[in-house]
């Protein structure tokens, strides 16, 4: 990516987006920094200088349009918001499935095609952070499922539309992370939370700047990335 072009980052003031956004910072990398909480991201931009701060509510799609304002040029979109809820689909209802669909599909696809003028005069690459349910189900998360398997169609269909526009889209399929979500999601499932058994987020971060940093002769389509002691056959 060229070196004076934009990384906008959605749900940059959450623990994976601001370990990224200081990441690419110390890279001198620009970034856009964007989120519903524009407290949280204030506060990031004083501690990264120059950065410009973009708020908006990633659940709510149909009021993005005509409300940001992107760069001319962005070198990566890299979509590291969303929200996980542990149902099975016994107890499950509509309201809680479209949540989980509006903020982890509808809202990163709308804010894709927003920026996708920038993407395509940058060449730039899309990063979805998905999970291992996107590749695997898992009983108890029916929303959640439901919406990274949706991510994962999107990824896919991007990829083929805007492959001769010089656009990249890569999706990153992690295991747990260590974030304050995983802890919340431990405490669904009445389980004790450690956090050095899972995937650090500066492992994740590192691993968002390497696609972001792939020369353009290639192209990380997938990535699979488990913990150390995720179970092996």
């Amino acid at each position: 990516m060229a070196d004076n072009d934009a990384i906008l980052i959605s749900g940059a003031s959450g623990c994976i987006g601001s370990t990224l956004a200081r990441l690419l910072y110390a890279d001198g990398r620009a970034l856009v920094l964007f989120g519903r909480n524009r407290e949280a991201l204030d506060k990031l931009a004083v501690e990264l200088p120059g950065s410009q701060v973009l708020t908006g509510d990633i659940g709510h799609a149909d009021t993005l349009a005509g409300t940001l304002t992107f760069p001319d040029r962005l070198a990566g979109v890299v979509h590291a918001a969303g929200i996980c809820e542990g149902r099975p689909f016994e107890d499950s209802d509509p309201a809680i499935i479209r949540e989980h669909l509006e903020v982890n599909l509808v809202g990163p696809s709308e804010l894709t095609r927003l920026a996708l003028p920038a993407l395509r005069a940058g060449r730039g690459t899309v990063v979805l952070v998905n999970s291992l349910v996107g590749l695997y189900p898992w009983p108890g998360w029916i929303g959640y499922t439901m919406s990274k398997y949706g991510l994962k169609a999107f990824a896919e269909t991007l990829r083929l539309e805007e492959f001769d526009k010089g656009v990249r889209v890569s999706s990153i399929f992690a295991s747990r992370v260590a974030t304050p979500l995983q802890a919340k999601v431990h405490a669904q499932e009445g389980k004790e939370y450690q956090p050095d058994e899972w995937v650090q987020p500066e492992t994740m971060a590192r691993t968002i700047r390497n696609v972001l940093d792939m020369p353009r002769d290639a192209e990380l389509k997938d990535i699979t990335l488990m913990h150390q002691h995720y179970p092996r056959p």
